[in-house]
């Protein structure tokens, strides 16, 4: 296998979102590894980051990510919030709209054969899924609506050996919202999972 992380097309660090380098190359390693099992779909895409580590790792074996994301940003990105980032709101349509950036993004790092892009709600999506997932990794909304709607949504199509990674998983609740860690203290307490890697706030788990 190639050393990870692998080279990145493009300078990562300038594309807007909230993943590192070492979250970066544990996700390749999940991603590589679950592709041999079933499909590798992320939630939450945003300006396309965490799509680019991916989808990098799913190119060099000759798969494909699915990046769902409304792209109209999660609750924290509303403005007002803490996470707004004026460069994302759409005047003329009077929302978030972070699509252009990440189909900007993707063919900047020539992924556009290798990410393809699902734009919608990830529950409807979910709910007319077919087939098994190798990886999923869940770093949609962090209400707790949206995170268990995106855990009881997708982990059921996770084939046994999958590799399921959860972003933002703060144990400290002085360090960040709940909802994330509290998906992840549920897919534990299930027996359905085991964790295989802790990387700062990202946890990768095996479907057992």
């Amino acid at each position: 296998m190639a050393d990870l992380p692998l080279p990145l097309p493009l300078d990562v660090d300038q594309i807007k979102g909230f993943l590192d380098l070492e979250e970066g190359a544990a996700l390749q390693r999940a991603a590589i590894e679950g592709a041999k099992r079933g499909a590798c779909l992320e939630i939450g895409a945003y300006c396309g980051k965490s799509a680019i580590y991916i989808g990098v790792a799913c190119q060099s074996v000759g798969a494909v990510l699915f990046s769902i994301d409304h792209h109209r940003g999660s609750e924290e990105n509303q403005p007002g919030w803490e996470y707004h980032d004026s460069d994302l709101w759409d005047v003329a349509e009077g929302a978030m709209d972070t699509l252009p950036h990440l189909r900007r993004n993707l063919r900047a790092a020539g992924l556009e054969e290798t990410v393809i892009p699902i734009v919608g709600r990830s529950a409807a999506v979910a709910a007319r899924w077919g087939g098994n997932l190798g990886f999923l990794f869940i770093d949609g909304g962090h209400t707790m609506e949206a995170a268990l709607a995106d855990y009881r949504g997708w982990t059921p199509h996770l084939a046994p050996g999958g590799l399921l990674a959860i972003h933002d998983v703060f144990p400290d609740p002085a360090d960040g919202g709940r909802p994330p860690f509290e998906i992840y203290q549920r897919a534990l307490a299930s027996d359905l999972f085991a964790e295989v890697e802790a990387v700062k706030s990202l946890r990768v788990l095996r479907r057992m």
